[in-house]
């Protein structure tokens, strides 16, 4: 088994310099392209099974095997969703910071096999099960703390791997290709466009063939293929080890980020300077100094400790005008972060009480049986529908419109996602209500095809929100933060995860378990859907307001100062600044 020289990558490369798995230059006819490209989509493909394979019917498991309230299974499947995403931000740490993409990806990829493993065990070993039900009595005992515990671990230990490779896989991808080369630049966008393929089509597989098996044959068994592609898919990851293209780790901007924060609050009683340009660095930075969130100036000014000429380059002494300033741009996204996340709460239901709804209905086509889970094919398909039906309709019409050539912004592609998710738990309600009176009045189970609108609803509101919310992170960020865009999208689905953990607690709580039950004949799920519609409007207004008060960057520094004619001046005194730098450092080598 061969693995990556991460300090010989350092040492033979400068920063952003392609090195391959030696740490030499990289020759382009053995290394990258799309034979490097597609062994890193087997590792995505495989991740994507495993995760989808098991949220997307983890809950009917915890509900009818292992007898634990519709309430609490919705919790740990969102608890668990909602960790991956969150554990994103550190395998993003990582790889930036230390290990490097490769070596994060390989590490986080081999920890997802060893929780898919124990997950395979966990579901297999009868110990790990309660007793069945009694079917005279209608009692059923409830896995005990002992029970839960090896899927607990599971559960995470997936999760940790899983996080660690989503961040860095498709960032990876992209290394094997040069965008300074035309061929290999055209390549990188077919990339994305597979790479995407390769989500939905893991998704698809997971969602059918795995769900049926899950259901049908035994949960060791389908577990047990997820486990299977797991490891083939590490295995295939470091067996093409030399044939990859490998970037230095350059610093997480994280660390920037909470060193700007903490040099800001412990230098919070000096006083402001006369005038901006005392600041470090103020005449060679490479974005304008802005009077927004003022605070973190303090950062940036040279106090006692960082006179010294040593102590100036410090960058845990005194921060630039520079770091502060992309600083300052990230904070300025955090209102539209916050309600992005609302979203991500209505996407979970697909794949908690949506498909416990699904138990509950008729799932019979002929004499087969369509397993609750795999009715999220139809949220995929529709993700996909409208993924292309956006590019080649929506943005065309959008572009008539408006005169924009990007048609749609990225706000507005939010606006539209919110709105969707809106409809769809109206939708979800009323045929839940549908559902309820037709099995408590008519003891009838309706058709579970009744559920494909909402599954079509909020699939159309997250090929809107998804590519709106990644579109907006990546132009929104700071040029020296653009890996900090994938973290704060990943957190939104985190955080949305969490949030209907939060609101599933709050409802079961302040209802006293009357909406929602393990028998949803006898619970108002209805009720809890129309909570979430009402709570998406009131989350709507709140983001037309910030929307409406957001700059975008390009148009935050044209009209800086209100005055163009100002950000003129600012980057000829840049340029002037950076020529006399140059000039005076030839003086001195002669």
């Amino acid at each position: 088994m061969v693995l990556v020289d991460n300090h010989a990558a350092k040492d033979g490369a400068e920063d952003g310099t392609l090195v391959d798995f030696r740490g030499n230059p990289v020759d382009k006819s053995r290394t990258g392209g799309w034979l490097a490209a597609g062994l890193i989509l087997g590792t995505e493909l495989s991740e994507r099974i495993c995760v989808m394979g098991i949220s997307m019917n983890l809950v009917t498991y915890l509900v009818g095997d292992l007898h634990l309230p519709a309430s609490k299974s919705a919790n740990i499947v969102t608890n668990f969703m909602g960790t991956l995403n969150l554990l994103g931000l550190l395998g993003g740490f990582l790889a930036d910071a230390k290990l490097g993409r490769y070596l994060t990806v390989a590490i986080f990829a081999s920890i997802a096999a060893l929780g898919v493993t124990l997950l395979t065990l966990a579901t297999s070993i009868r110990s790990m099960k309660p007793p069945e039900c009694d079917s005279r009595k209608g009692h059923c005992i409830a896995a005990s703390s002992q029970q839960l515990a090896l899927l607990y671990t599971a559960l995470y230990t997936l999760a940790l791997g899983g996080g660690g490779i989503k961040s860095n896989v498709s960032g990876f991808g992209s290394d094997q290709f040069d965008p300074s080369d035309p061929k290999e630049n055209k390549s990188m966008i077919y990339f994305f466009n597979r790479f995407y393929f390769c989500i939905s089509l893991g998704s698809l597989f997971a969602v059918t063939v795995l769900v049926y098996l899950q259901d049908n044959v035994g949960r060791g068994w389908g577990y047990g293929i997820s486990a299977g592609t797991m490891v083939l898919g590490v295995a295939v990851l470091i067996g093409g080890t030399t044939f990859y293209r490998f970037k230095k780790p350059q610093g997480s901007p994280l660390t920037i980020i909470w060193r700007v924060l903490f040099l800001a609050w412990r230098k919070r009683k000096l006083s402001y300077p006369s005038d901006p340009a005392f600041l470090n660095e103020y005449h060679n930075a490479e974005v304008p100094h802005t009077h927004m969130l003022r605070c973190l100036d303090k950062a940036a000014i040279i106090d006692d400790s960082a006179t010294a000429n040593e102590n100036s380059k410090n960058r845990w002494i005194v921060s630039t005008v520079t770091e502060v300033e992309e600083v300052k741009m990230v904070l300025k996204l955090i209102p539209i972060w916050s309600t992005c996340i609302l979203f991500w709460t209505v996407y979970s239901q697909m794949n908690t009480f949506t498909i416990e709804q699904a138990t509950f209905m008729n799932r019979n086509v002929g004499n087969f049986a369509i397993p609750a889970g795999s009715f999220s094919f139809f949220l995929f398909i529709s993700i996909l529908l409208f993924t292309s039906v956006n590019e080649r309709v929506t943005v065309r019409i959008a572009r008539r419109l408006t005169h924009n050539v990007q048609g749609l912004t990225s706000l507005q592609r939010v606006g539209i996602g919110l709105v969707l998710s809106v409809a769809g738990m109206v939708a979800s309600a009323l045929v839940e209500r549908l559902r309820r009176d037709r099995a408590i009045h008519d003891n009838f189970k309706i058709r579970a095809f009744w559920l494909v609108p909402q599954f079509f609803i909020v699939g159309a509101g997250e090929a809107f929100a998804y590519v709106g919310q990644l579109e907006f992170f990546i132009r929104e960020a700071p040029e020296g933060m653009k890996s900090m865009s994938t973290g704060l999208f990943l957190s939104t689905l985190s955080m949305g995860y969490f949030v209907s953990s939060l609101l599933v607690s709050l409802v079961t709580k302040a209802t006293k378990r009357s909406w929602l039950k393990s028998n949803l004949n006898k619970g108002k799920l209805d009720l809890f859907y129309w909570l979430l519609a009402v709570l998406g409007v009131i989350n709507f207004l709140v983001f037309i307001v910030f929307s409406m008060r957001h700059q975008y960057k390009v148009k935050h520094l044209s009209s800086l100062e209100d005055s163009k004619e100002e950000l003129k001046d600012w980057k000829d005194l840049t340029l002037s600044n950076k020529e006399k730098k140059l000039g005076a450092e030839e003086k001195e080598e002669a």
